[in-house]
């Protein structure tokens, strides 16, 4: 498995509570830039509709030795689930209220650029700055345990 990207600030506004593994449907061009690391999933969000889920507002920068020049780097793209995972992922969007979110951008072993998707909660600023002030917390006493050796 290589990670091309991480999604971080996912991971600080959102509550993850479960992920889903899945594929993308994307041209050559787009799995050439990917593999050099051109992709960002700030702002992005994945949506279920008619029974399919899309990737929405993904940045993939075009591969600047792609032979047509005519490209949209932030078009919604197809992700590819199993019936089952769509129907889950349905009754928890619609019914708990959660949000679709990619987290990060990989390559399988066979070679194939999956995407992990996050059920997602959204945090209020209290909870962004308890996170925040608790990393501080950790922080401050690694070194003091550092500073006494």
């Amino acid at each position: 498995m290589k990670m091309v990207t991480k999604n971080k600030k996912a991971y600080f506004d959102y509550e993850i509570k479960d992920t889903v593994t899945a594929g993308i449907v994307l041209s050559g061009d787009e799995v050439k830039s990917i593999r050099q690391g051109n992709i960002s999933l700030n702002e992005a969000f994945a949506t279920i509709h008619d029974g399919n889920v899309s990737l929405i507002n993904c940045y993939i920068a075009p591969y600047e030795h792609s032979f047509s020049k005519k490209y949209d780097p932030r078009k919604t793209r197809r992700l590819l689930l199993h019936k089952r995972e769509i129907n889950k992922l349905i009754g928890a969007v619609s019914v708990k209220g959660l949000t679709l979110v990619p987290l990060k951008v990989f390559f399988n072993e066979r070679g194939f650029a999956k995407v992990e998707l996050g059920l997602a909660k959204h945090k209020k600023k209290v909870d962004k700055k308890r996170e925040l002030r608790e990393k501080d917390i950790a922080k401050e006493t690694l070194r003091e345990i550092k500073r006494k050796r």
